[in-house]
């Protein structure tokens, strides 16, 4: 299987060395591409393409960046100016901006251009039926600096890693939690227990088979990163089966252009209520699929059970919608695009809650000793920064 990559962010760094300046520039400088690669199993690497040029165009006032892979990128001069890493121009004990606007030169040039090393970052990897699930010891991640790096470069990377050998019982996702920061509160508590209950205040807290979903879109800002540990597992069904929804969504753009175009234009309406860790009634509206002003899929906001009667739109607009989701929901349930998998009493999965579908098989319920899972979330924010401080101290990464 090749999986393909979208375009994400690598960093080459670069000293920018203006003539009227009495010190050296340090400039950190984005660049976006597209690559391809197989599937990998942890701890994978990762690869982007390497500096092959970087030149001054003093007439255009740009810095021109040649990269390997016969791409290029262009970064204007006052930019970099303004973004010096240097100790004259940020603090560097809190990574902010000290330079002030007022003594910023927008005319300023570039005399020189050195390449001072070359660095790579995550690259997001697309998979269907035939995925690899990265996979992990728990306790590893909990106490060794590069494994939990390794679980959450795949985390970006691939949006899914499985960890095994954690204690079957209760309190290990606020455990793993502790490993990054804190626990994202929601109306159902810090963490919940994913059980067959009675009068069920929601429907993965029933037997019933649950249809691929993103979790919370009732919610304007879903949670990022969901945690699922299995406490028990039903003797009979309950397998877990996940999509790689922004691989699919790439794939409805090419194959129904207008229903992308539909599904990403046009809010959908999301609610949820009842009483759980405090009462609640919540309503969004949300895209189906979110895009960037590049129109690169950044989310995927879609629950049916969630979605609310209530339907925002002109009426004309009600039957492309319709189809359209239909479209994008029948390209989701096909067999060749979902992983399907088992998890037994001590494993752990941590999945990309704005990228990935995720539902279960219908499950032979035994009461008090059936199926329990606890599950928690947190948000892409405390996970990259974490991410960020693990890369620091394991690589030495600026």
């Amino acid at each position: 299987m090749l999986s393909y990559l979208t375009r994400w962010m690598s960093r080459g760094a670069f000293q920018a060395l203006k003539g009227a300046s009495s010190h050296p520039q340090l400039v950190k400088t984005p660049h976006i591409g597209n690559q391809t690669l197989a599937a990998a199993p942890l701890p994978f690497t990762g690869g982007s393409p390497g500096v092959r040029q970087a030149r001054a165009l003093d007439q255009e006032r740009l810095l021109q960046i040649d990269w390997d892979d016969g791409s290029c990128s262009f970064y204007p001069f006052t930019w970099l100016r303004d973004n010096c890493q240097c100790p004259h121009c940020t603090l560097q004990s809190a990574q902010a901006r000290c330079l002030l606007f007022s003594n910023l030169d927008v005319h300023t040039g570039m005399d020189q251009v050195q390449l001072m090393d070359n660095k790579v970052g995550l690259e997001r990897e697309y998979w269907d039926s035939s995925l690899q699930i990265p996979t992990a010891d728990f306790q590893e991640v909990l106490h060794d600096d590069k494994a939990a790096l390794a679980w959450l470069e795949a985390l970006r990377r691939i949006g899914i890693v499985y960890l095994r050998g954690a204690p079957t019982e209760q309190g290990q996702v606020a455990r793993l939690s502790q490993r990054i920061g804190y626990l994202r509160l929601t109306f159902y508590g810090h963490t919940w227990q994913v059980q067959d209950k009675p009068m069920a205040n929601n429907v993965a807290y029933t037997s019933g088979e649950l249809s691929l979903h993103t979790d919370y879109p009732a919610l304007h800002h879903p949670p990022g990163v969901q945690f699922l540990h299995c406490v028990r597992q039903a003797d009979q069904g309950g397998e877990s089966e996940v999509v790689d929804g922004f691989h699919m969504a790439e794939q409805l753009r090419r194959e129904d252009p207008e229903a992308f175009n539909i599904l990403s234009s046009l809010r959908v309406d999301f609610t949820d209520s009842g009483a759980d860790y405090c009462d609640f009634s919540v309503q969004s509206k949300n895209h189906i699929i979110d895009v960037d002003s590049e129109g690169r899929v950044t989310r995927i906001n879609y629950n049916n059970a969630t979605r609310d009667s209530v339907l925002d739109m002109p009426v004309r607009q009600v039957q492309p919608f319709y189809s359209s989701l239909k479209a994008f929901v029948e390209l989701l349930s096909r067999p060749e695009n979902m992983f399907t998998y088992r998890m037994e009493p001590g494993d752990l999965v941590t999945f990309d809650n704005w990228r990935l579908l995720h539902g279960r098989k219908s499950y032979l319920s035994r009461g008090q000793n059936s199926r329990h899972l606890e599950g928690a979330y947190l948000d892409w924010d405390e996970v990259m920064s974490r991410l960020r401080i693990l890369r620091k101290a394991v690589r030495g990464d600026s």
